[in-house]
């Protein structure tokens, strides 16, 4: 089925590589124009120029999700580019494995800036954008970090559960404004992030606990955004969508 995202526009935070990028990709082959934001300014410059080669409308802009006035200009250059915003997917994010006694404050807190408060604002600014347009669907990449405990990762998990409630919350509030905002939680998947930031040990056990037996993929979850960017997932909102191989059936 093509031409899912037909006429739509979205802005994907964390675009530049992984699970962003693999997102913005698949959304202009279904007939999205898409702005990606991202700190990684080369690598997002590269994504962009890859899309456009390939016949697609889409710009890099830089989004510092913790920086209100990025955010603004963000939603800004959707609208002025593209005349509309009606997807924002909330997926930049950042991993850190430590405890709780090996967390300190400094990482607490930038892990919550970026994880948390970067999805409110990513909120608070598209909104007023998805609402003028009629409506919209709003895509925050939570974890099944947020759905149970897996021992450390305390500020990851803080955040991820966090994402969780709040989207149920904007998503009630939201509602009657057809604005739809849905959570997916994702198991470990092969990115930079994970093949970075997890120890090769601790990812052969998740596998082997995993009933599916593998990893997922980037296109694997970014499969799952479309569905519920796309008009498909009309009846769906405040709802969690777990993409883990089975891990949190067991």
């Amino acid at each position: 089925m093509a031409g899912r995202l037909d006429g739509k526009v979205a802005l994907i935070s964390g675009g530049a590589r992984g699970q962003g990028a693999a997102e913005g990709k698949l959304f202009v082959r279904e007939g999205a124009k898409v702005v990606l934001g991202d700190v990684l300014d080369a690598d997002g410059q590269q994504t962009a120029r890859e899309i456009q080669a390939a016949g697609g409308s889409a710009v890099y802009i830089h989004l510092d999700v913790t920086q209100e006035t990025d955010w603004q200009n963000a939603v800004g250059v959707a609208v002025r580019n593209f005349g509309r915003l009606n997807i924002l997917v909330n997926n930049a994010g950042i991993l850190r494995m430590e405890g709780i006694e090996d967390t300190t404050l400094e990482i607490w807190n930038r892990v919550i800036a970026v994880n948390q408060t970067g999805v409110f604002l990513g909120m608070r600014h598209a909104i007023p954008a998805l609402r003028q347009a009629g409506g919209g669907s709003i895509i925050n990449i939570s974890s099944i970090a947020g759905l149970i405990g897996v021992g450390g990762a305390a500020a990851y998990q803080a955040t991820k559960g966090a994402v969780r409630i709040l989207t149920k919350s904007a998503a009630v509030q939201y509602a009657k404004e057809n604005i739809r905002i849905n959570s997916i939680h994702p198991g470990v998947i092969t990115t930079l992030m994970v093949t970075q930031g997890i120890d090769p040990e601790a990812r052969k056990l998740f596998e082997q606990a995993t009933p599916l037996g593998r990893e997922g993929s980037a296109e694997e979850i970014a499969n799952g955004v479309l569905f519920l960017a796309s008009d498909e997932s009309s009846y769906m909102t405040g709802a969690e969508l777990v993409l883990d191989g089975g891990y949190t059936a067991q």
